[in-house]
Order: C-alpha cells, then structure tokens, then sequence
C-alpha cells in the first residue's frame, strides 16, 4: 500500500473563467448563454446524435430547455461551464467537472453536449484539457471518464485524449429506460504531465496553423513520453 503523507484533500472548483487558445470557458449561465445554447444544441444545424446517449434531452420547447440549463447552472456538482468561441464570441456548448470528491482527489469530466461548430475542430479537445489541467492543479490524483459502453464515439475520445480503459459496470444504470453498462476510463496525476504536453503540443501553433491539423493528438503524446 502507498503511502501519501504530502498529499492533502484537493480543492473544490469554482467555475472561475479559464482562457485558452481556441475558446474560453465560464460558469453556466443561462440568461447570456441560453440564446446561443439553444441554437447550437437544438437549432437546426445541430448535431442529430447528440441526445442519445445523454440522460436529459432532446428538447422540444424552449421552456423545458430553459428549466434544463437553470438547473445545471444552480448545481455544484455537476459543475457547468460553458465553452465560448474565442473568434466570434458564440457560446457553442457545455460540459462539467462533477463526480467530485476532495477528500480522494477524485474528479470527473462529464455531460458534454457541444455543438457541431466545435465537433472535429481544436476546440472540444481544448475544452477538455482546459479542465483536465484545472482538476489537477486543484490537487486530484484522479480524472475520470465514463461513459455508455454503446456509445463509441465518447469510448473513441476519451482514447484519444488519453485516458486509460478500466473495464465495464454492468447493469450500472437505467437512462430512459434502458440498460447502460458503464466504461470507465482515467488518467492519474502520474500520467498527465505527459498528457498535458501532448495536448500543448497538438494546440500550438506550430501544430495548429490556419490551415488546419500536422499531427493527430495520439503522435504529438507519442513524442513527449
């Protein structure tokens, strides 16, 4: 068994405003984000998938929308940002740090629902290390991601940002009504120095000109390890 006698009880997060290259992330705020929520996540340019896995939408009126995002707003944990265009200041979508657990220095990257303007671009992938950094810095000693086993597309990010596979809980939850294994994955404050300079490495500019992507996230990781 490890011992941890300098470790202490990480901080809980406050949603304070985090700037990155790509976007800016701010606390979940439904009276200056709603109008451009609504559009990117229910417009009709949005992306048709994006619901299905989620335990909450889609939504057919904007009521029910508004409720949804004032709910998240005035939770704790999950605790909402919201990810904002650094370029045309649009707010393009959502995500959380929930599952949040000072006293284990355990936290969790959930309930993304991002736009299709951010989908295949740096800025989802921004998004993500923009907490991921934040959860570390806070004191944890463990990210998470965790996810519906049917739902490859987020099993297929959360490889390539990095995390670990840990196995499936069967049985796990009933989400409208339906069955949900859950795959866990994780990265460790061992691991994420050298995940975070895969991440810097595949944001810099020298990898993110204007014309696009040099090299994918796994081979940039691949060169600083």
């Amino acid at each position: 068994m490890s011992q941890l006698s300098q470790w202490k009880p990480a901080i809980v997060p406050q949603a304070e405003p985090i700037e990155g290259r790509f976007i800016r992330l701010e606390k979940l705020d439904p009276t200056r984000h709603g109008e451009d929520l609504w559009e990117v996540l229910q417009g009709p340019e949005s992306d048709p998938v994006l619901w299905n896995y989620l335990p909450y939408g889609p939504f057919a009126e904007r009521a029910a929308f508004d409720r949804w995002l004032e709910g998240n707003a005035a939770s704790r944990d999950p605790l909402f940002y919201s990810v904002i265009d650094r370029t045309n200041g649009q707010v393009q979508g959502i995500l959380s740090l929930m599952s949040i657990v000072p006293e284990h220095g355990r936290i969790e990257i959930g309930h993304i629902a991002f736009g299709a303007a951010m989908q295949r671009t740096p800025k989802g992938t921004e998004a993500v290390y923009l907490l991921g950094k934040l959860g570390f810095e806070l004191g944890n000693r463990r990210l998470e991601w965790k996810c519906n086993n049917a739902n490859a597309r987020s099993k297929r990010a959360a490889e390539r940002f990095g995390f670990t596979y840990e196995g499936v809980f069967r049985n796990h939850m009933v989400i409208k009504g339906q069955n949900r294994d859950t795959a866990w994955y994780s990265i460790t404050d061992q691991e994420w120095p050298a995940v975070a300079a895969g991440f810097e490495r595949w944001l810099s500019e020298d990898n993110q000109p204007a014309q696009g992507q040099v090299e994918s996230l796994q081979a940039c990781r691949a060169q600083v390890k």
